[in-house]
């Protein structure tokens, strides 16, 4: 019976082995569609230039940016399997960014930029 389970374990470590890098489903890319979805890469605005959450909830209200939710579902085109964990909204260039925190199931934190104004993903 020992050596019957010793060869089985050397049977799935060769196949294992055998079909390649075994990687996350993080690590994935998923494609949706006829294209994958790539983004730039920006730098990522300082802690210092995001607004206040009650001067988030101004600008919501007023409509000058869009909701963040909305910015949350942009950010899920480029990283479809993680979790978001923190939605900023900062200053970035002339105008105004969702600043994303995403943690991926590989345990690495993504920054992702989303245009507060078009809703769009302007950087990973």
């Amino acid at each position: 019976m020992r050596i019957l389970l010793a060869l089985l374990f050397i049977g799935l470590t060769v196949a294992a082995f055998a079909t390649g890098p075994i990687r996350t489903l993080a690590e994935e890319t998923m494609t949706s569609g006829t294209s994958e979805v790539s983004a730039p890469m920006h730098a990522v605005p300082s802690s210092e230039s995001c607004l206040s959450p009650a001067d988030l909830r101004e600008a919501v209200a007023d409509k000058r940016v869009i909701e963040p939710v909305a910015a949350i579902r942009a950010a899920r085109t480029v990283i479809s399997r993680a979790e978001i964990q923190r939605a900023r909204l900062c200053r970035h260039g002339e105008g105004l960014a969702y600043l994303l925190t995403a943690l991926r199931r590989d345990g690495q934190f993504v920054h992702v930029l989303v245009d507060a104004t078009t809703g769009r993903v302007i950087g990973k």
